[in-house]
């Protein structure tokens, strides 16, 4: 199946809105960083504009943890490097938020 035809107002507009989306998505993990927000909020689900993010960012953004000990945990807990947060399940939130409750 073909992609539809856009014009170039309509293609315009899709960049302004994906632009858009990572801005929020970027302020968001930056509010992580800086405690305004907690991990076990953001794995629940509480800020919708961490549900696109990666599992691997939104850890990354947490003080004190970096890719190493991301790819540790994630490895160790079984979760894909390319999980979303919106994807995990039940489970995966929990051990995550016990593996890194502060």
């Amino acid at each position: 199946m073909a992609l539809p035809t856009m014009t170039p107002e309509m293609r315009e507009l899709a960049l302004a809105k994906a632009a858009a989306a990572r801005r929020e998505r970027s302020a968001a993990l930056a509010e992580l960083t800086a405690g305004k927000i907690a991990l076990t909020a953001a794995l629940a689900g509480e800020d919708p504009r961490l549900q696109r993010a990666y599992v691997r960012q939104v850890l990354c953004a947490l003080p004190g943890v970096g890719k190493v000990t991301t790819e540790k945990a994630l490895a160790a807990l079984g979760i894909d490097k390319d999980r979303r947060v919106r994807s995990l399940g039940p489970n995966q939130r929990k051990a995550l938020a016990e593996r890194f409750a502060a």
